[in-house]
């Protein structure tokens, strides 16, 4: 018998192969829990992450509400300040201009019940403008009533001297203010023109020019300084638009600034909950993702293992480099490959049963026959177990799978005299060894589930149909 490799292929029996399925069946089982808790967890940390959204834009509704108010509150209190400071303003120029009235109305002697009539009417505006009220044209109207009336009666200031009258006019004009002629100058000038021609009254015999033209003049100044009184609070008033405009420009700003800097903060928190996401969803599967990558070393699926870290290290490195979108890419891309990776497992996990079935199944069937187990190992998917012949003889088997994952027992065989090195010319022949291991190969039909194939080895008898090994380069010879 040739020294070289003896092979057996081995078929699993159909007791054996029912076996097989219900424990495929129930590891998927298992498997199919272990995804659904997987799944719970997912979407109750969802849910949480949700919950935290909502309170997070709540919380920033009721800043930018709160914002609102605060701009709101400001802009209305501004205006009613405003206003306020409005109504002062336009009350004392009403004030004033009263009290010029009431000054004209003091100097005029005409009938009694007129002078009253007229006073009635100034109270009135007076409390008027203690109201707030909008009185300035009816002020006009009642100064030009008085200085009708002025006009008809004994004029004002009969005894006193002409030139106190004039010396009076020109420092009213005078007190009417510098500004007042740049915001009034056709008033400031027809008001020196007036009194250029009330000093030219002022002379014996022009009594009644002088008189007619006195009221002209002080209905001029009156009017003169009212009119640049007016245009300084409309000049006031656009200098106050103008700041107001100002104002509304820069809290228009501040709000765009603020709804830029709600756009960049909620962004920021879009990248931080997908970040956050990508953190839960490797808390949930990394686990089971590291089980995975020991269980298919243990297995000797070097490549899936692999795979499975370089998976799990696209996570971390990407989580690492705060790339959120990429992180749950990579996350997600992680589970995928989880759920392929555990099938491969349970796959390869039931052929290791498989191999340490018949294993198990070898070693009783070769003690049956008097061998003594003197050890074994487990060496990339394959079992190596060592047999001693109470001979000295030495049967090393190796269990694997061929190329299209058939088990496979390889046997190496040292000592039994009917194998030699190298095949006879005629084939070798070894039929005491070929025997035993037959029935070795009968006992773990009939105990255990497993069909060891015809044992074949190079060099068998040219008699014999030779056929190639798959993947050995070898060539098995049989019957």
């Amino acid at each position: 018998m040739s020294g070289s490799p003896k092979y057996s292929t081995v078929t699993v029996a159909p007791a054996y192969a029912r076996l097989e399925a219900q424990r495929r069946r129930a590891r998927e089982a298992q498997r199919r829990r272990q995804r659904a808790q997987r799944d719970k967890e997912r979407a109750e940390q969802a849910a949480r992450r949700a919950a935290e959204t909502v309170a997070r834009r709540e919380r920033a509704r009721a800043e930018a509400e709160r914002r609102e108010a605060g701009l709101a509150n400001r802009r209305a209190a501004r205006d009613q300040a405003h206003a306020h400071e409005v109504r002062q303003e336009q009350a004392a120029a009403d004030a004033r201009r009263l009290a010029e009235v009431r000054e004209l109305l003091d100097r005029i002697r005409a009938e009694e019940s007129e002078v009253r009539a007229l006073r009635r009417r100034l109270e009135e505006l007076q409390a008027g403008v203690g109201r707030a009220e909008d009185v300035g044209g009816a002020i006009e109207e009642l100064r030009g009533r008085v200085v009708v009336l002025g006009r008809d009666g004994e004029p004002p200031g009969r005894d006193a001297d002409q030139e106190t009258v004039m010396a009076g006019l020109e420092s009213r004009l005078a007190g009417i203010g510098a500004d007042a002629r740049a915001q009034d100058p056709q008033g400031h000038r027809n008001c020196v023109d007036l009194l250029g021609e009330l000093r030219a009254a002022a002379r014996p015999g022009t009594e009644t020019r002088f008189r007619a033209l006195l009221g002209t003049v002080e209905h001029a100044l009156a009017r003169h300084a009212a009119t640049a009184g007016e245009r300084v609070a409309e000049e006031r008033r656009r200098a106050e638009r103008a700041l107001e405009a100002e104002r509304e420009a820069q809290e228009r700003a501040a709000v765009q600034e603020a709804a830029r800097q709600a756009e960049s903060e909620a962004e920021r928190e879009r990248l931080a909950a997908t970040l956050t996401e990508a953190e839960d969803r490797l808390r949930v599967v990394r686990g089971a993702v590291e089980e995975a990558a020991d269980e298919a070393r243990e297995l000797a699926d070097r490549e899936l293992a692999d795979r499975i870290e370089a998976a799990l290290a696209a996570v971390t490195d990407r989580l690492a480099a705060g790339a959120p979108p990429e992180a749950l890419a990579a996350v997600a891309a992680l589970e995928d490959m989880l759920v392929g990776a555990e099938a491969r497992l349970d796959e390869l996990q039931l052929a290791y049963i498989r191999r340490m079935d018949l294993a198990q199944a070898l070693q009783d069937a070769m003690l049956g026959e008097g061998f003594a187990f003197t050890g074994g190992d487990d060496q990339d998917g394959r079992l190596l177990l060592s047999f001693e012949r109470p001979s000295g003889a030495t049967y090393r088997t190796t269990i694997t799978t061929d190329g299209g994952g058939t088990p496979l027992l390889v046997y190496q065989v040292d000592g039994e005299p009917d194998v030699t090195l190298r095949p006879e010319p005629d084939g070798a022949v070894c039929d005491r060894t070929e025997d035993l291991l037959d029935r070795v190969h009968e006992a773990i039909v009939v105990r255990d589930g497993f069909v060891p194939g015809e044992l074949t080895w190079q060099g068998k008898p040219p008699g014999r149909q030779a056929r190639q090994v798959p993947g050995a380069g070898e060539w098995r010879w049989t019957r």
